[in-house]
């Protein structure tokens, strides 16, 4: 990457996606186990961008230095709830929060969808981004906001 202050995980087509999207649309980042390809065939981008070698707060932080987060919902961040556990809260959960919080300079809501009810949210996104983060329930989707 030859430009000033694009962090250097973001290839090319990562800046390209981003870009496409406009305020209200949504993108999935996960994990190297999330079902990526099957749920990239459905969204607008229609493919998976890869960010490998880094971890799901890496390459997110990465993002938010260039995308903000919607401020007109109460939650413009979602999670996969655990299965056979619903209320329990993993560290990648709390990871996330605390690095989009940051980006944002406050509290920012996060849902917790059940798992096949994540994956039908997780179609409507616009691109997938897949990190070589091990998981397990590193999927999340983040609504653009406005600029």
């Amino acid at each position: 990457m030859m430009l000033k202050k694009i962090p250097r995980l973001l290839s090319a087509e990562a800046l390209n996606a981003l870009m496409l999207m406009g305020h209200g649309d949504e993108f999935l980042i996960c994990d190297v186990n999330h079902p990526a390809a099957t749920i990239a065939r459905d969204t607008v981008y229609g493919e998976i961008i890869d960010l490998a070698g880094a971890d799901i707060p890496t390459a997110l932080a990465a993002i938010l230095e260039l995308f903000p987060v919607d401020t007109f919902v109460e939650q413009p961040v979602k999670r996969m709830q655990v299965v056979g556990n619903p209320g329990e809260v993993l560290p990648i959960f709390d990871a996330v929060q605390t690095v989009v919080d940051a980006a944002e300079g406050r509290a920012v809501g996060m849902a917790a969808l059940e798992r096949f009810a994540f994956y039908e949210a997780a179609r409507q996104s616009f691109v997938v981004f897949r990190t070589s983060d091990p998981g397990p329930y590193g999927c999340f989707i983040i609504k653009k906001g406005v600029i």
